[in-house]
């Protein structure tokens, strides 16, 4: 008794691997919604506590010192539609895409420079070092001193504080290349140019995306000190004088904001992180 066995042709062949990819890919689309409807649900369940909590605490507490969650909400209102919250705002926005823009540019040339080149390595780390090992804040009096109370003064803090977590990032990251890629590469002919195009930018991006990151909260966290020591304009200003008449619920405004500010951009450099490094977002996920 024979069994005939039919040979399966090209066309069946490709007709059925293209199946199983677009199921593998409807199935990876479908893990992937799911992952993010949960962690959606767990954050706004999340937000529901901290809200009720923050209601309940107020409720218990002088309010001429704090303020509950339903205030400030009612106070941003006003604050939205008198179009002060956008004047006070703005400014301090200005300052940070100045600053920040300067500090990656600047950072992560310095840190590239310094991993590529000996004699600057040694020549100049132990300033790096030294200038970062100072409080931020114990310049920024010299600063305002020096470059006055007007926007420059501003963008020099912001630099500061958000110009050495870039060189240092950077540099951490280039150094952290694997040795034995370097080497396939030279083995492979590859120049100078092609090694770090190739090889050395790709490795340390993670680390790079990293120092973008904490240079946003630290710049954002320069940009309110700014306001704050020159107390002209800003969001800091608005904290401050919102503060020395005692209006707690306005005075929170501003602070929610600048926390919503710094979760919208890290969320912007997350999805950034997805098309310039998708290989480390990819490692990232559940």
């Amino acid at each position: 008794m024979s069994t005939v066995q039919h040979a399966q042709s090209p066309a069946d062949a490709r007709r059925e691997l293209a199946d199983d990819q677009a199921r593998a890919e409807r199935v990876a689309a479908e893990r992937r919604r799911g992952a993010m409807l949960r962690n959606f649900g767990i954050r706004m369940v999340s937000l529901a506590i901290f809200l009720t909590l923050w209601q309940i605490a107020a409720m218990n507490v002088d309010p001429v010192l704090f303020t509950s969650p339903l205030k400030v909400a009612v106070a941003a209102v006003g604050m939205v539609a008198s179009g002060e919250l956008w004047t006070s705002l703005w400014p301090s926005l200005v300052v940070l895409a100045m600053g920040l823009t300067l500090a990656v540019v600047f950072g992560t040339l310095l840190g590239l420079a310094l991993a590529r080149f000996h004699i600057l390595d040694v020549g100049l780390t132990v300033y790096i070092t030294f200038l970062y090992s100072i409080p931020s804040v114990a310049l920024v009096p010299l600063i305002v001193l020096w470059a006055g109370y007007e926007t420059t003064a501003k963008v020099i803090i912001l630099f500061l504080f958000a110009f050495f977590p870039m060189v240092i990032n950077t540099y951490q990251g280039v150094k952290s290349v694997d040795p034995k890629l370097l080497e396939v590469g030279r083995a492979f002919r590859c120049s100078e140019r092609q090694l770090w195009t190739n090889i050395v930018l790709p490795g340390a991006l993670p680390f790079i995306v990293t120092g973008i990151r904490l240079a946003v909260g630290r710049g954002m966290i320069g940009m309110v000190l700014a306001d704050l020591y020159t107390a002209i304009s800003g969001i800091g200003y608005l904290i401050v004088r919102t503060a020395s008449t005692f209006q707690v619920d306005r005075m929170f405004v501003p602070i929610v904001t600048l926390g919503l500010l710094g979760v919208t951009l890290t969320a912007l450099l997350r999805l950034a992180e997805r098309y310039v490094a998708p290989w480390t977002a990819a490692s990232q996920e559940d």
